[in-house]
């Protein structure tokens, strides 16, 4: 076996490794991340609608179709029952009166805070836990992590391949 064999087989494991972790701290932390969750009466149609919003803002009605993965009569009776429970605002676009803008209401962006901040006390209170320099290994694990993520959806949308 040659050292570049050693050095790949011990990279796969860490990364077999870090996929176990990250899911045992997924199931630790998933019933209070999934609690807001359990007690909505959302569709997942509408919480893919409301999340596409969140990360991205206001966008015209076709982009959010498309975002989301429907059609648009399909996304206009989503948007009519969310806009019905004050979650969601349609907008004429002051440059194309044709296109409607959707937006989170201010009601919208609660929920999507809350579902998305759920277990944050756990998880800090978890991270308290740890000494200075654990907190600072992670930091620059995680600093690390993002900007390979960073690099590869730059990769993907140049259109450059692995």
């Amino acid at each position: 076996m040659t050292m570049e064999d050693v050095a790949g087989t011990e990279k796969d494991e860490l990364i077999e490794r870090l996929r176990e972790l990250e899911q045992r701290q997924l199931r630790m932390f998933a019933r209070d991340r999934s609690l807001p969750l359990l007690t909505t009466s959302l569709t997942i149609q509408q919480l893919k609608v409301l999340l596409r919003l969140s990360l991205d803002g206001e966008m015209a009605a076709h982009e959010l179709a498309e975002g989301a993965g429907v059609g648009m009569a399909t996304l206009t009776g989503i948007v009519d029952r969310l806009v019905a429970r004050g979650l969601v605002c349609r907008r004429e676009d002051p440059r194309d009166r044709r296109v409607r803008r959707i937006d989170l209401t201010e009601e919208g962006r609660g929920l999507m805070a809350e579902m998305s901040g759920a277990g944050h006390q756990r998880h800090y209170a978890a991270l308290a836990r740890l000494d200075t320099a654990t907190l600072a290994d992670l930091v620059r694990g995680f600093e690390a992590l993002c900007e390979a993520l960073e690099a590869e959806s730059a990769e993907e949308e140049g259109g450059g391949s692995r």
